[in-house]
This record gives C-alpha cells, sequence and structure tokens, in this order.
C-alpha cells in the first residue's frame, strides 16, 4: 500500500510512500488487541486504597461497659466491626494490580491496530517538519491544514521534538508520540493516525522485534 505524503499546508508533495506489508497488512488478531489493552488499563491502576482493620483502628483497649447488668448486648472493644469508629471487615487494601505481556502479543497488538488504521483510511502521512516557534497556534494551524484539527488525532514522530510536543501538549484530542514508543492503547484511542514521512521507515523495524 502506498500512501500520498502531505505538506504541512494540506497540499500533496508529489511524491508517495509505500507503507511496510509486515505493519500495515497484518491479520487481525482481536484476542492480541484486547489483552493488550486490559494489561496496559491494568498497569495504570495505582492500588493505593486502604481501609483499617480492628487492630489498626484507634482505642478499644478495654472493655467499655460491665459484661452484665445493663440490658445491652455486650461488648469486649470499641474497636470492633460492629461500632461506630470500629474496624472494618475484609476491607480493601494496597495491591499490585500491574501485569506483564509477553513480547510477541505486544507487538502483534501494536500491528494488528496498524493494519485496521490502514484498512479504514485512517493514515495520513506528513512531511517531516519544524516548528520557527513553539506555538499552539502554529501546531494548530498545521492540523487545521490536514484536517484534523478537533478530531482525535495521534502525531508519530521520526524523532523527538521539543517545541512540537510543547506546542501539541495544550491541544486538546491531539497524542503525540515518538514512532515505536506508542501502545496499542494510544493507537486505538485515535480516530486518525499522522505519521511523520522518516518515522513510516522507523515503524518497519517493528515487526522485526
Amino acid at each position: 500500500m502506498q500512501l500520498e505524503i502531505h505538506k504541512i499546508d494540506g497540499s500533496s508533495s508529489g511524491s508517495k510512500v509505500k507503507l511496510p506489508q509486515g505493519v500495515f497488512g497484518v491479520e487481525p488478531n482481536d484476542h492480541a488487541v484486547y489483552m493488550a489493552v486490559k494489561v496496559h488499563l491494568a498497569n495504570k491502576r495505582q492500588g493505593t486504597v486502604a481501609t483499617k482493620g480492628r487492630s489498626q483502628v484507634a482505642g478499644g483497649g478495654r472493655k467499655p461497659f460491665k459484661q452484665k447488668g445493663r440490658g445491652a448486648a455486650r461488648a469486649g472493644s470499641t474497636s470492633s466491626p460492629v461500632w461506630v469508629g470500629g474496624g472494618r471487615v475484609f476491607g480493601p487494601q494496597p495491591r499490585d494490580y500491574s501485569q506483564k505481556l509477553p513480547k510477541k502479543v505486544k507487538v502483534l497488538s501494536r500491528l494488528c491496530v496498524y493494519s485496521d488504521k490502514a484498512k479504514s483510511d485512517q493514515i495520513k502521512v506528513v512531511e517531516d517538519f519544524k516548528l520557527t516557534q513553539a506555538k499552539t497556534k502554529e501546531m494548530y494551524k498545521i492540523l487545521d491544514a490536514l484536517g484534523v484539527a478537533g478530531k482525535k488525532t495521534l502525531l508519530l514522530l521520526s524523532e523527538y521534538d521539543a517545541d512540537i510536543v510543547r506546542a501539541g501538549r495544550n491541544i486538546p484530542k491531539l497524542n503525540i508520540r515518538v514512532a515505536t514508543t506508542e501502545s496499542t492503547y494510544d493507537l486505538l484511542d485515535c480516530k486518525h493516525l499522522l505519521i511523520q514521512k522518516n518515522a513510516v521507515d522507523k515503524l518497519a523495524g517493528v515487526a522485526k522485534k
């Protein structure tokens, strides 16, 4: 598959780039994509929730009242879960939610999403560009010219550019990544995939990992 290379003003550069078949022509594997997203979301969980059991709450060191004679139920400690301010039974405790995914499955899931984006015509290749100023309006002007302004877009850079990242971080619905560092979730969480020309060559190495 070949795609036209666009200039930052939205016009055609007159040249095309061939998308690597091993990256953009893979048979879909929905389960691999599901597993990658599941692990990604699980690894984002903090797991810092905590409650105190009866041995951790303050007080409860002595019997609150005598055993007999009050006409009330017997009680041995104010830290009992049945008392207000007492400990909680089987409450949540800090835990690690992180999961691991086999490297081959991680790569396969990304290739499947790349291929799906290619089949759905959701990929646009743009020439490598630099910003004269790290201004949001400069970056927005480029997105508007390419027809993706205001739409969920993932921009893949051929290499890290601090000016582009700084100019694009305040634009809603725009996510910027360096090629090969994006996750399966990043690829799924966009309507349009904008790739710099040299980033396409960089993505060819993904299938070899």
